[in-house]
C-alpha cells in the first residue's frame, strides 16, 4: 500500500501500476492529494483504516472486483457514504447498472476522458459536501437555509409560522435587511401543503418597473421592444405552489393594482395580451420598509397592505437577540469550513466576546459573511479575534482587543470549541424550551439526535 498523509485525500484503486500513476499524478496537478491500491481488497482495508473524500476505482482486478469492492464499501464501515467513481475499459450495460444499484456515484469508461473525470469528482465532491452539513443539521432546507435561534423572539417568529404555515393566508415578513425574510418564507413554504409545489422568488427591487411586470405577468410576442417571442411569468410558474415578492415596497402603485387582482381573482394578464389567465398561488411578501407609513406617504395602496398584511411576521434584528449568536457562529463555522475544507476546532472567548459586543447592523448577513471571511483567512486551528474583520468603522463598534475576553461572562477555559459552543447554545435552547428537546432541536434548526451527541 502507498498513501501518504493529507487531511481529505482521493483513494485511486486500480491494478495497473501505469495507469494507477498516471491517475495520481493528475490529481496531484489539480491540487487534490491522493492514495493508491492495486486491489479492491486492498482498497477496502485502507478505507477500514482512514477517511476518504472520494474512491475512483476500476471494475477488473484479479485479488477483488471493483464491483463487489463497491458492494462491501457500501453495506458497512467509515466510508459506507464515500462517493465511488467506477471506471472500467469494458463497457457493459449490465455492469453499469449493478454499479449505480450498489450505490457508485458515476461510471467511467477507459481510455479516460480527463476532462469528464475532473467534472465527474467535482459534483461528486460538491455532493458529498452538502451531504455532510445536511447530516451535521447544518441545514434544513434547499441551500442551506434554516431557521436558527433559541431566543424568545424566535421561538415567537417559530410558532407563528407552524400556526400560518397549513393555512392559505397571505403572508408579509417585515424586518431589516439581513434579518433572514426568505429564510422565514421558505419555512413557511416547507411545512404548508405546498410543499412538494414550485417556490418562486421575485426581487422587486432588481428590475425596472416595465421588466419587472412583463417577469411577474409574462408577455407575449412583440408586447415591448426586444420581447421576440412569448413567455410565462413568474405568476405562472408558480401555479399550484407559493410566490415570495421581496421587497414588495419598492413596487409602484400601477403594478401594485395589478398585483392586487392576482392576490384576490388569481387572474393575470401577460403584457400585451387581452386575454386573462388564473393561477393558483400562495403569496408571501417581504418589506424592510414600513409599509404603514408608505401608505400614509401615498407611495403604497392601502388596499394592497391589508391584502397582504393578513399575518404579519416581524423578524427581530440580531442585536435583539444576541442569545442567539453562539449557535448562529457556530452554524457557519462548520459550513464554511466544510466548504472550504477548513480544519476549524473552535474559537477563542475573545472571538466569541467580539461577535457577542457588535451589535451587527447588516444582521445575519453581516454575521455570515464575516465568519466565512475568518474562517478563509485563518491559520491556526481556533478562530480568534484577529481573524474577524475590522468593523469598527461600521454602526455597532467593537469592543477593544485587550477588553475583548472581558466582554463574554461564564465562557469555558481557553480553547473555546465547536463542543463548547454546542453545549452553550443547546443548554440555552433547552432552558427556553423547558427541557422539551424536541422543541430545543426545532429551535435550533438541528436533527433531535444531535442533541443526544452534545451529551446533553
Amino acid at each position: 500500500m502507498t498513501c501518504a498523509r493529507p487531511k481529505a485525500p482521493i483513494l485511486i484503486v486500480d491494478d495497473d501500476p501505469e495507469h494507477l500513476f498516471m491517475l495520481k499524478t493528475v490529481l496531484g496537478d489539480w491540487g487534490r492529494p491522493a492514495c493508491a491500491a492495486k486491489s479492491g481488497r486492498e482498497a477496502l482495508l485502507l478505507a477500514g483504516e482512514k477517511n476518504f473524500d472520494l474512491i475512483l476505482m476500476d471494475v477488473r482486478m484479479k485479488d477483488l472486483d471493483g464491483l463487489s469492492a463497491l458492494e462491501a464499501l457500501k453495506s458497512e464501515g467509515r466510508n459506507r457514504n464515500t462517493p465511488v467513481i467506477i471506471m472500467t475499459a469494458y463497457s457493459k450495460v449490465e455492469d453499469a447498472v449493478r454499479a449505480l444499484k450498489a450505490g457508485a456515484y458515476d461510471y467511467l469508461t477507459k481510455p479516460l476522458d480527463l476532462d469528464l473525470v475532473r467534472i465527474s469528482l467535482e459534483r461528486a465532491l460538491e455532493h458529498r459536501n452538502l451531504k455532510e452539513e445536511k447530516e451535521a443539521g447544518l441545514w434544513s432546507a434547499p441551500e442551506s437555509d434554516g431557521l436558527i435561534g433559541q431566543s424568545p423572539a424566535m421561538r415567537a417568529v417559530a410558532d407563528m409560522i407552524d400556526l400560518v404555515a397549513g393555512s392559505e393566508a397571505t403572508v408579509l415578513i417585515t424586518g431589516e435587511s439581513g434579518v433572514g425574510k426568505e429564510v422565514a418564507a421558505r419555512a413557511i413554504q416547507r411545512k404548508s401543503a405546498r410543499a412538494d409545489k414550485p417556490f418562486v422568488i421575485v426581487n422587486c427591487a432588481a428590475l425596472a418597473e416595465n421588466l419587472l411586470e412583463a417577469e411577474l405577468f409574462g408577455h407575449e410576442k412583440g408586447a415591448f421592444t426586444g420581447a421576440e417571442r412569448r413567455r410565462e411569468g413568474r405568476l405562472k410558474a408558480a401555479d399550484g405552489g407559493t410566490l415570495f415578492l421581496d421587497e414588495i415596497g419598492e413596487t409602484s402603485p400601477a403594478l401594485q393594482a395589478k398585483l392586487l387582482r392576482a392576490i384576490q381573482e388569481g387572474e393575470i394578464q401577460p403584457v400585451g395580451s387581452d386575454e386573462t389567465e388564473i393561477v393558483d398561488v400562495r403569496f408571501i411578501a417581504a418589506a424592510n420598509r414600513d409599509l404603514k407609513a408608505e401608505v400614509a406617504a401615498g407611495r403604497f395602496r392601502a388596499d394592497l397592505f391589508w391584502r397582504l398584511n393578513v399575518v404579519n411576521l416581524k423578524i427581530p434584528p440580531l442585536r435583539d437577540r444576541p442569545e442567539d449568536l453562539p449557535a448562529l457562529t457556530q452554524f457557519f463555522i462548520r459550513r464554511y469550513a466544510l466548504k472550504n475544507r477548513k480544519e476549524v476546532k473552535g474559537l477563542s472567548p475573545g472571538a466569541l466576546a467580539l461577535i457577542s459586543r457588535h451589535k451587527w447592523p447588516g444582521n445575519i448577513r453581516e454575521l455570515q459573511n464575516a465568519v466565512e471571511r475568518a474562517v478563509i483567512l485563518m491559520r491556526g486551528e481556533y478562530l480568534t479575534e484577529k481573524d474577524l474583520p475590522d468593523l469598527s468603522g461600521a454602526i455597532g463598534v467593537w469592543p477593544q482587543p485587550e477588553k475583548a475576553a472581558e466582554a463574554a461572562p461564564d465562557l469555558p477555559a481557553w480553547p473555546l470549541n465547536l463542543e463548547d459552543l454546542e453545549k452553550m447554545a443547546v443548554g440555552n435552547a433547552l432552558t427556553h424550551t423547558g427541557g422539551n428537546k424536541s422543541r430545543a432541536a426545532e429551535t435550533l434548526g438541528v436533527a433531535r439526535k444531535t442533541l443526544f451527541s452534545t451529551g446533553t
